[in-house]
């Protein structure tokens, strides 16, 4: 029986971990940031994974990131610029930033 609860105990752990990671890739997903990149490779824009090496160690990088996703930008990848994204307010701006720079 305690082998069971135990078990039980450690899939509903993992997918407590799980899950936030996931809401975030919808995140993405749902207000089109997926459209232009990709988790592990470049697309129209650079990887995520591209992004959190360039940004890795800066103390300031979430909120950097979080405005160039609500204003746009453009030079820091290329001549591509990337759209400013209305559609995303401050705080979903700040929880994809996060999640960006979490991705290895």
């Amino acid at each position: 029986m305690k082998r069971t609860l135990l078990a039980i105990a450690y899939v509903a752990a993992g997918f407590a971990v799980a899950t936030p990671a996931l809401a975030d890739l919808q995140l993405a997903t749902a207000k089109n940031c997926m459209a232009c990149h990709a988790v592990d490779k470049k697309l129209v824009g650079p990887s995520y994974k591209d992004v959190a090496a360039k940004y890795a160690g800066q103390k300031d990088a979430a909120d950097k990131l979080a405005a160039k996703i609500i204003k746009g930008g453009s030079g820091v990848w290329g001549p591509v610029p990337m759209p400013a994204n209305a559609q995303v307010n401050a705080d979903e701006a700040k929880k994809l930033a996060a999640w960006i720079l979490t991705q290895k």
